[in-house]
């Protein structure tokens, strides 16, 4: 049993999403009292976030669920910087129109998990380029920049890794951490924030925060970290075998979102479905005793309460729909992910291996050839028996498309245009 009294902290205690507080009792008891505000910064470096970015939106739904109110910080001003934290180079610089575009593709999602308005615990949008582009550069170092020690800096982990390597950290990174730990002041004096809260890998950068308003005179403000979340093999989470698995859905469809979870190894479906459903405890408990062939009810539960959450219940079902009628009768949906290919290609013949890859099944020939070699490749349900085969108008079945197969899981229609 969770040792918290407030309801927020003890919900993320059950659920799994807590690997480090700043001050717990402390926290724990500002919650009690009465209602807190707290944010998560959302850098602007994709038109998207990631599957990682939805645990810490999920926390800003908790919060607000048990009565507190969530702020997601968009980083027009800190996106134009870029985080160097535990990455081996510099990211690449990003124009404000880059930046403004990559905004209007994230807000898309926080409107299905958190609820914005008026009232006291509906959300804030707000964006750190409000104030950040503002800041006149002399004034910002007395008045902030003083307050950050190098050494402190160059010992957080984020930083120090990169320089073990003897990899270069450019002076406009080192700023990053000063104006993340600024935005955490602004918030707090202009909107009465105490907590911020992200990955792992954010520790430092949010005490960097904490410190500083301690010393520009601010009330006591808190940070909280989720896990780094891998895999039980010890994989990352994040990656498909098409690349990231983004919340959009013109990126990365609801259906290929669905299999994406339902695809989860055994030992993860429980943790999963704690951190990343809106299911009871109690429900999670039932799906988490099935044994054998059985978890496979739970893997559905879990794909679909995932992607309820993120693209709405009606594409979920519709998602686990086409799911059962392709792998338990066969059936060939429309909603299935689409390639197009030119016809004048198709007719003068394209190579089965060169298909799977332009349709995402296989990162490479090699790959697609090792795959039916072990007999895992099909095309319409037949196995591909001559890896040298080519694809041609002959092999578009009454439906107008080509079905490729991966495995019985992965599923792809070649579509002539």
């Amino acid at each position: 049993m969770s040792g918290f009294k407030s309801d927020f902290l003890r919900v993320l205690d059950e659920r799994g999403f807590i690997h480090q507080i700043s001050d717990p009792a402390g926290l724990d008891e500002k919650c009690l009292k009465g209602p807190i505000t707290a944010y998560v910064g959302y850098d602007a470096t994709a038109t998207s976030l990631h599957i990682g970015n939805l645990i810490s939106v999920t926390m800003l739904h908790w919060l607000q669920e048990t009565g507190h109110r969530p702020i997601t910080l968009m980083g027009g001003g800190t996106s134009l910087v870029g985080d160097p934290s535990f990455r081996d180079d510099q990211r690449k610089l990003l124009t404000p129109e880059q930046i403004d575009r990559n905004i209007a593709g994230i807000k898309r999602i926080f409107g299905r998990i958190l609820r914005y308005g008026d009232g006291p615990t509906d959300a804030l949008m707000l964006n750190n380029a409000d104030w950040l582009t503002k800041l006149n550069y002399l004034e910002f170092l007395r008045d902030v920049g003083r307050h950050f020690s190098v050494n402190r800096m160059l010992s957080f982990d984020s930083v120090k890794l990169r320089l073990d390597r003897e990899q270069s950290l450019s002076f406009l990174e080192f700023n990053y951490m000063v104006l993340q730990g600024y935005d955490f002041t602004v918030l707090n004096k202009e909107h009465g924030c105490i907590l911020q809260m992200g990955g792992s890998d954010q520790w430092g950068n949010i005490v960097n925060g904490i410190d500083l308003g301690h010393r520009l005179g601010n009330e006591q403000m808190f940070a909280l970290t989720t896990p780094l979340l891998t895999t039980a093999s010890g994989a990352k989470m994040g990656k498909s075998a098409n690349g990231a698995v983004w919340l959009n859905g013109d990126l990365f469809s609801p259906y290929d979102f669905w299999q994406y979870w339902r695809n989860t190894e055994d030992a993860d479906v429980v943790r999963f479905l704690k951190i990343f459903t809106r299911l009871p405890l109690d429900e999670i408990a039932r799906l988490g005793a099935l044994g054998g062939s059985e978890i496979n009810e739970a893997k559905k539960v879990l794909a679909t309460e995932a992607t309820a959450v993120v693209h709405g219940r009606e594409a979920a079902e519709a998602a686990a729909e086409t799911a059962r009628r392709t792998f338990e009768e066969g059936a060939l949906p429309a909603s299935l992910p689409t390639v197009e290919i030119p016809r004048g290609e198709l007719d003068a013949g394209v190579g089965v291996l060169t298909a799977f890859v332009r349709a995402g099944l296989a990162a490479s020939n090699g790959e697609a050839r090792r795959s039916a070699e072990g007999g895992g490749l099909k095309v319409n349900d037949e196995t591909v028996a001559d890896p040298k085969r080519t694809l041609g108008a002959g092999d578009v079945n009454d439906a107008g498309v080509i079905k490729l197969s991966l495995g019985k899981k992965k599923h792809v229609l070649l579509k002539p245009v």
